[in-house]
């Protein structure tokens, strides 16, 4: 059995770390209510953006480009795959980057030539630990359009230069406050299928000035811009929920193990108070025998 000063001391270790697990709970419960708010202010621009191309692709249903799938469905000719990977910065955040790692090296299994591009410092430490070929962006702990812009002409100049023949972008999707999920979502090139939107009556005539290609083009940066915005955000807004509900099982952890280890203590105190009353009994009995 431990002693009083062993037990005591591990109680006031508990209690350190519960301070510190307790500070990052309100911490993450900050963070993840404004990235929330700033997810949900998003998606009205991508949807827009969405609408946009649909409008152009309806209004010239033969334009072909590299953005897009053509009707056969095959890839552009001539470079690798792209993997886009979103992790943390930081861990302490339950199978977060775990969930992520895992659903990359999947799909670097089945594309052996594939470049992977990461986001987030956990990421990028496993990646290079483990000899992949990799690019880092920062940003993970701090998601902002200039981030997702800078990521964006990054991978779009080596796309449109032709080193890469498609983009797939991993990140993590929160459903609800209770569930959230590794998400695989190919981002280059586009499905055309994805962008059809309803015809309006009202809707007016479209003249592209100076060519469809060059809209599509502009477009299509803004486009990329917002899903890999909305993507780091949703990340962002699931790593601060895993990091919320880790910290919070921790803490209730730590208040059942200082209850058991409070308990502990009574006891070690409760047998060496017995233990000198008995000795204390014992002796006096000894010096009362001694004198008969």
């Amino acid at each position: 059995m431990a002693s009083a000063k062993e037990l005591k001391d591990r109680i006031k270790a508990v209690q350190e770390t519960k301070k510190i697990t307790g500070a990052m709970y309100l911490i993450s419960s900050t963070k993840l209510r404004r990235a929330k708010v700033d997810l949900a202010q998003t998606r009205p621009y991508f949807d827009s953006l969405r609408g946009e191309i649909g409008r152009i692709l309806r209004v010239d249903g033969s334009y072909r480009s590299r953005y897009f799938f053509d009707a056969d469905g095959a890839l552009p000719r001539g470079g690798v795959s792209g993997i886009l990977v979103i992790t943390a910065d930081k861990g302490l955040a339950g199978a977060y980057n775990l969930n992520v790692i895992r659903a990359a090296e999947a799909l670097y299994q089945e594309k052996p030539d594939a470049e992977i591009f990461v986001v987030g410092e956990v990421g990028r430490r496993y990646f290079q630990a483990h000899k992949y070929p990799t690019t880092f962006f920062p940003g993970a702990n701090s998601p902002s359009m200039e981030t997702a812009r800078a990521i964006t002409t990054a991978l779009l100049d080596r796309y449109d230069d032709g080193a890469l023949n498609e983009l797939t972008v991993i990140y993590t999707d929160m459903k609800n406050s209770i569930a959230s999920a590794a998400l695989t979502h190919r981002l280059l090139p586009l499905e055309r299928r994805h962008f059809d939107v309803e015809h309006r009556a009202d809707e007016p005539t479209l003249e592209f000035v100076p060519s469809a290609d060059a809209v599509v083009q502009g477009v299509m940066r803004s486009y990329l811009s917002g899903f890999l915005y909305s993507a780091l955000l949703d990340s962002f807004c699931s790593e601060q929920n895993a990091r919320v509900t880790a910290m919070d099982a921790a803490n209730t952890n730590a208040q059942e193990l200082l209850g058991d280890l409070s308990l502990q203590l009574n006891r070690t105190r409760q047998t060496a108070i017995t233990q000198e009353i008995t000795e204390i009994s014992a002796g006096a009995q000894a010096q009362r025998n001694k004198k008969k």
